[in-house]
């Protein structure tokens, strides 16, 4: 049995610990209630931009009328032969079970589609997703070429795909979620819808985070392409938390003084719509052109959103993981101290004991 040194100096170190957790707890709860209001300054701009759309198809036609063509490639479905999934992650741990559930629910979504015989791309988005691929996905090779004509006056250049493996790393995305920025998802999205229009890629899906409050998420899969319905999620998969974990979010958010409840938006509450009352709006430019500005934005604002989420989530998970941790210290604590107090009051006892008994022997 340890003596009352070494328990003491145990205590001191878990004390210490739980001052750590106690901060980083703030912290998190702190960053909290910065990425929800992100996430609700977010929403008002695409619900308006989805309404644009949603009126739009509602007064134009979404064929040619010459051509009888889709007037956009991201409304044009195919067989899902090559498919694209995007996996947004944490950047740190200590997060609970936040970075492993999103991992799992990958992993069965790439299992699954393997099984059907199709191929996968990967775009990890965060330095915990790009750790999950890094040792065992092979990257994607692409081959440049230039071809110059003119009088070598111009240049051409041409990027062709070579894939090897069935699953492979399209892209990385490690400092995306430091700071969420609209120009880098932008970016991103620039270069997925330019593989779609291409189809080198048939689909696209989001597995993330989804995130409502502290009690309500859900890690989910959502298909971004191709676009079946404006407006509306297409969600294939997903995962709902568990009664313990649900209980552990209410405890660390109470202590924390932070809501469990919804974020209430209030421009979301205002009567009139832009692109929903049922007026006849007379637009300058042609419905191919409308969609054809305006259907990639579509894509950023979902896909930023759902970053934003997912940024909400994992603090609110390391919130909860933190709590947990401190908890956990005072508990270890009290049990150190009791044992503490066992061995000294044990120490004092035989002392008082040796003592007697030698007073005895005189």
């Amino acid at each position: 049995m340890a003596n009352v040194l070494d328990l003491r100096r145990r205590i001191r170190s878990v004390k210490n610990t739980r001052q750590i957790t106690k901060a980083m707890k703030m912290v998190s709860a702190a960053k909290l209630r910065r990425a929800q209001e992100r996430a609700m300054r977010a929403r008002p701009y695409a619900e308006a931009l989805s309404n644009v759309l949603v009126s739009l198809v509602r007064r134009s036609d979404l064929y040619d009328e010459q051509t009888d063509e889709i007037l956009h490639p991201l409304l044009i479905e195919r067989e899902e032969k090559n498919v694209l999934v995007i996996v947004v992650a944490g950047d740190k741990g200590f997060a609970g079970a936040f970075n492993s559930n999103i991992a799992k629910a990958a992993q069965r979504f790439i299992d699954y589609r393997r099984e059907m015989g199709q191929t996968i791309d990967l775009e990890p988005v965060g330095k915990k997703a790009v750790a999950f691929y890094k040792k065992n996905t092979a990257v994607a090779v692409h081959e440049r070429t230039a071809e110059h004509y003119d009088n070598d006056q111009s240049t051409h250049y041409t990027v062709v795909r070579h894939r090897a493996q069935a699953i492979e790393v399209a892209a990385e995305h490690p400092s995306m979620l430091l700071r969420v920025g609209i120009e880098e998802v932008s970016a991103m999205v620039h270069d997925i819808v330019a593989r779609y229009e291409r189809a080198e890629i048939d689909s696209v899906y989001v597995v993330y985070n989804e995130f409502k409050s502290v009690i309500a998420q859900r890690v989910v899969v959502e298909k971004m392409l191709p676009i079946r319905k404006l407006g509306v999620q297409e969600i294939t998969a997903f995962e709902e938390m568990s009664e313990e974990e649900r209980e552990a979010a209410v405890r660390a958010a109470h202590s924390a003084g932070v809501s469990v409840f919804p974020m209430e938006d209030d421009m979301a509450k205002s009567e009139a719509k832009f692109g929903t009352a049922e007026v006849d709006y007379i637009y300058d430019q042609a419905p191919g052109q409308l969609f054809h500005n305006l259907m990639p934005k579509y894509v950023t604002t979902q896909i930023y959103h759902a970053l934003l989420e997912s940024a909400a989530a994992e603090h609110a998970a390391r919130m909860t993981a933190t709590d947990a941790a401190s908890k956990n210290a005072e508990d270890l604590i009290d049990s150190l101290s009791l044992t503490m107090n066992r061995v000294r009051q044990a120490a004092i006892t035989k002392e008082i004991i040796e003592i007697v008994s030698g007073a005895a022997a005189l």
